[in-house]
């Protein structure tokens, strides 16, 4: 089997947000990819308005899913379920979705739906440049408190800038719906509610909690490393 990270909003490098989770299933043989997301910036193209968006998110995650044959476990973190959502559909070789502190759209729905209509006060909206980001102040202690001193530090060089459009936008396909799900829900999360992620877990096959921040695959490798070898 292998497995694809889809990360969250507001970040780029997503092989370094997962790193410490596949390095630890490196060891056991199994083999994972992060792809980069475009609206995040990642693709060369800068974010904002007329920029690139969930779309092209979607597409970005597809093209990786269709490289290879192989029984694929997706991980979808935050932000990644909106786009796992549509991504995995139809994808043959997807066999089991792992929704990490995830966001879990029905057809139609886009990212604005699950708030009450104002940015978390975590984030920075520019409208004008048309992107939104993590306050860096409040980066640790919204959303890495349980994580090393290590993985602290170097957070903030892996935020990204992201095009605000990604959070109207619907997904045209639910996968969750059709490929077996498990939801893990961080119980000490400070970025997404636990009783948010409760929620969207009714929806998942199977449910997990852990306790841990909105990382775990940085605060508790071995524990989500576990988890995907039980899958």
């Amino acid at each position: 089997m292998r497995v694809v990270f889809v990360h969250g909003a507001c970040v780029r490098d997503g092989s370094w947000w997962w790193h410490r989770t596949a390095e630890l299933l490196r060891e056991r043989g199994v083999l994972s990819v992060a792809p980069a997301l475009p609206s995040c910036g990642e693709a060369g193209l800068p974010g904002g308005v007329g920029g690139p968006g969930l779309a092209e998110d979607v597409a970005a995650v597809r093209r990786v899913l269709q490289d290879s044959d192989e029984p694929t476990v997706m991980v979808a973190h935050s932000y990644g379920g909106i786009i796992t959502a549509e991504a995995a559909a139809g994808i043959g070789s997807v066999r089991h979705l792992l929704l990490v502190s995830s966001y879990l759209p029905e057809v139609g729905q886009s990212l604005s739906e699950f708030g009450d209509g104002s940015p978390a006060p975590f984030l920075d909206v520019d409208p004008d440049a048309g992107t939104f980001g993590v306050r860096p102040e409040l980066l640790v202690d919204t959303f890495l408190q349980d994580c090393d001193p290590e993985v602290q530090a170097q957070a903030a060089d892996h935020l990204a800038r992201q095009s605000v459009q990604v959070i109207g936008q619907t997904v045209g396909a639910a996968a969750w719906q059709q490929v077996p799900s498990t939801y893990l829900v961080c119980a000490q999360d400070r970025g997404t509610p636990p009783r948010v992620q409760r929620e969207f877990a009714r929806r998942a096959g199977s449910v997990v909690e852990l306790d841990a921040g909105h990382h775990p695959f940085l605060s508790q490798p071995a524990e989500v490393r576990d988890l995907l070898l039980s899958l």
